[in-house]
């Protein structure tokens, strides 16, 4: 095996036979490299998310017309360091109050729940910690944790505001992963299994091409299973102060920070996996290492069009989001998933041309239905307040200024 084809097998493979060397059963050996596998993964994955802090800074920077972080460093690249270290020496502040043992396994279970998400992506054609055969129904619940934990942060604080956070989260995030497993049918049945791995073989033809509205819907709710703008309810400084994870300090408080920004970079990486093609590319099979390559440039446009949103789009009142999410994300999810079972059990795979033009044009119908169920609420909402604003009476110069209270607020 070339070193420079696949430099990570070849590694694998030579210290497999050290191992044999040693006198070590070959079964041990694997045991062990398996075992490696498992914990640089999410090694590598902690210490990417230092990178991730210091790029979302500069891109929402600039997004949003600020400069970001330019001072510790050159482009202000040693001011995650500094976050690190002041991070690790605040003291932990416990509320009174609090439960003990849910407070402090929060933290825990909300990056735990990001880094078991690695364990099943493939990162390359050879080059996963575990194949498993039902891939995609694991990522869907795994990712259930990080709302368990922010439940367990927000009730086990004693704080009124932390648990209305928390009764967010479960309002939000267990209503968007409803659309969000429905879409996630639809890869399953274009590749006939639940491993991602094969997922990525089956796209000859990328998903999104065949189901572009399925993958706007997966857009849109990862990014509210994120709980980032215009999703951010569950930490509504204005209304929260901070949300669910209010009582926290610390290096529990980083915990939950950098579960954030980990997640929100492995939510594009399932992306990319799911609907883009993955690792999957031009030379890969000559050269394996390059399907990690192809996977991290798929995924930085999914995560460079979050991070756009997240810049410039405004917070949505509550219950508009619910409103979007159950009446016409996850009706458009259930429409997709039968229509896409009719036609790919009646249209056969070989015919690639009038597979992927039947799917495309399902999709716009269903898109552009949607659109036009939205235009018209818009318009009827629009009427009423113009009806509602007539029949209010015209203000006279003999009306009495409303009584204000000491702080400048108005009655």
């Amino acid at each position: 095996m070339n070193f420079i084809a696949d430099p990570i097998n070849f590694v694998a493979e030579w210290l497999s036979s050290l191992f044999v060397k040693w006198g070590m059963l070959a079964e041990a050996a694997d045991f062990i490299l398996r075992a490696l596998g498992a914990a640089i993964v999410p090694l590598g994955a902690m210490l990417f998310t230092i990178f991730l802090i210091w790029l979302e800074r500069k891109l929402l920077g600039r997004i949003q017309d600020r400069i970001g972080p330019n001072r510790l460093g050159p482009w202000g690249l040693f001011q995650p360091f500094a976050d690190m270290a002041k991070i690790f020496i605040k003291e932990y502040i416990n509320p009174i109050g609090f439960s003990w043992v849910p407070f402090n396994l929060a933290p825990v279970l909300s990056v735990a729940s990001v880094l078991m998400l690695w364990i099943v992506i493939p990162l390359m054609p050879t080059v996963f910690v575990t194949n498993l055969n039902v891939g995609l129904l694991y990522l869907v619940g795994v990712g259930t944790f990080g709302l368990v934990s922010e439940l367990m942060a927000g009730w086990s604080s004693n704080n009124k505001y932390s648990l209305i956070g928390a009764f967010r989260a479960v309002a939000i995030l267990v209503s968007y992963e409803v659309p969000m497993a429905m879409v996630l049918l639809i890869p399953v049945m274009f590749a006939g299994s639940f491993t991602l791995n094969e997922i990525v073989m089956a796209q000859d033809v990328w998903f999104i091409f065949l189901m572009p509205t399925a993958a706007l819907i997966f857009f849109i709710t990862s990014i509210a299973e994120m709980a980032r703008s215009p999703f951010d309810l569950l930490e509504a400084d204005s209304e929260l102060v901070s949300g669910f994870n209010l009582e926290y300090s610390g290096l529990k408080f980083g915990m939950f920070y950098v579960a954030d920004f980990l997640r929100a970079f492995s939510m594009s990486l399932i992306f990319a996996t799911v609907f883009l093609g993955g690792w999957r590319g031009p030379f890969v099979e000559q050269y394996p290492i390059l399907g990690i390559v192809y996977l991290l440039i798929k995924t930085s446009v999914f995560y460079f069009l979050g991070l756009l949103i997240r810049g410039s789009m405004p917070r949505l009142r509550i219950d508009h989001m619910l409103d979007i999410n159950w009446k016409y994300l996850t009706p458009m999810a259930l429409i997709l998933v039968m229509l896409t079972a009719v036609v790919n059990k009646l249209i056969p795979a070989d015919t690639t041309i009038l597979r992927v033009a039947i799917l495309f044009l399902m999709n716009v119908v269903v898109f552009l239905a949607a659109d036009l169920m939205v235009s018209n609420k818009l318009k009827r909402v629009k009427r009423e307040v113009i009806k509602t604003d007539m029949r209010k009476p015209a203000a006279t110069s003999n009306e009495q200024p409303a009584a204000s209270l000491d702080n400048g607020a108005v009655l």
